[in-house]
């Protein structure tokens, strides 16, 4: 029987705080402006790949969930590419090696929260790939590097490729080489920061990203300010605020951040609207948490989807956490967490209402690290993806 090859790694969600929206370069993924995005942990939010090479293999496939994806795209495309071409420079220069370059891929992957609900997934879902394929593949590549390809499959995904607080430089080059990920701290760094997500409701939006983007470039023209002007103020303030545990700043900038984006997409002709009723009473909860706090405790951001991402620092767990699970303390997502609910009084009454009718689960979460290798496999030992 024919040798089956195969790697597994898990890789993580992020969500930025600096927001990437609308590319200067659609085939190449390249980015209008720079960003930033905190990693969450992957106790709570991963994609699992395994990836695997075989001659007994007939074609590239990939099954997500148990079910089969198209690799025909662009993108997916892009990234087998790349790293397909990685490995042959490797296998020519060195002749034992066995010719993985050539061989068709099989890849498995799982996410343990639902797709396309606005969660981030096609950013853990390529930096996966893309990680395992480099595993399987022996490939020395630095996340830096590979941040390159991830970037082609999907933008955001280059950053998942690092754990704690990751910046995505836009670059100038044509070609795309220095639109790159980079670390700017490390989890370790800031350990403290902790996110709480309301998910809204786990339908797939309206609107995806990618076209959304596309016709924010040709019509907004607020756009065109918010990438020459407010991000780069945006990407100072922020990267400073994360160095320096300023969580005053990276509150403060996160919120406008998020308030700018949206506001792009209520400038895109037709608008794009991709906050609802329950993401306003969200941002109207944060907003009286902090009144009552009398400083910014809590953060809310909103990615192309209606759940917020609620960020606070640990040492203000009961005051955020503690109140929103006085309101929403039924639902899934606080088991096993030492949270203490706290009467949500000095909070706008009908915010609560709303919240308390329109979110279905939360998810607790914290700072994480980046892409973990395991021994854990997706595929068994005939090459046959594992049934669950």
């Amino acid at each position: 029987m024919a040798e089956i090859y195969q790697a597994s790694t898990t890789a993580p969600v992020n969500i930025a705080v600096v927001k990437y929206w609308g590319k200067r370069d659609p085939k190449l993924n390249l980015p209008t402006n720079s960003s930033v995005s905190v990693t969450l942990s992957q106790a709570d939010l991963r994609t699992h790949t395994t990836a695997a090479c075989s001659s007994s293999f007939t074609e590239d496939t990939l099954l997500l969930n148990s079910s089969p994806q198209d690799v025909s795209g662009a993108r997916t495309q892009a990234c087998f590419r790349e790293l397909r071409s990685l490995r042959a420079a490797l296998e020519s220069s060195n002749s034992s090696l066995p010719k993985l370059s050539t061989l068709p891929l099989r890849i498995v992957s799982e996410n343990n929260f639902p797709t396309a609900a606005g969660l981030a997934s096609s950013a853990a879902g390529f930096a996966a790939l893309v990680r395992a394929i480099a595993n399987l593949y022996e490939l020395s590549s630095s996340p830096t590097d590979l941040s390159r390809i991830a970037r082609q499959g999907s933008g955001s995904a280059c950053r998942s490729l690092f754990g704690g607080y990751v910046a995505w430089q836009m670059g100038s080059k044509a070609d795309g080489s220095d639109s790159v990920a980079v670390e700017v701290a490390p989890a370790s760094h800031w350990p403290t920061m902790r996110a709480l997500i309301l998910v809204v409701s786990a339908e797939k939006k309206g609107v995806s990203s990618t076209s959304g983007m596309q016709i924010t470039v040709a019509t907004s023209e607020l756009f065109q300010r918010r990438a020459e002007v407010v991000v780069p103020k945006h990407m100072e303030l922020m990267t400073k605020a994360i160095q320096e545990k300023d969580f005053e700043t990276f509150g403060r900038v996160t919120m406008m951040e998020s308030n700018s984006f949206h506001a792009t997409c209520l400038d895109t002709f037709p608008p794009i609207f991709y906050l609802n009723d329950v993401s306003r009473a969200a941002i109207r909860v944060v907003e009286d948490i902090n009144r009552k706090a009398g400083k910014i405790v809590a953060a809310y951001t909103f990615d192309a989807g209606p759940n917020a991402v609620i960020y606070f620092e640990e040492q203000n767990s009961a005051l955020v956490a503690g109140l929103l699970k006085g309101v929403l303390g039924n639902l899934d997502g606080w088991q096993g967490r030492d949270i203490q609910a706290q009467e949500a009084a000095d909070v706008d009454a009908r915010a609560v209402e709303v919240l308390k009718a329109g979110v279905s689960r939360v998810i607790l979460t914290s700072v994480g690290e980046g892409p973990i290798k395991t021994e854990e496999s997706l595929i068994a030992a005939n090459g046959e993806p594992l049934k669950k």
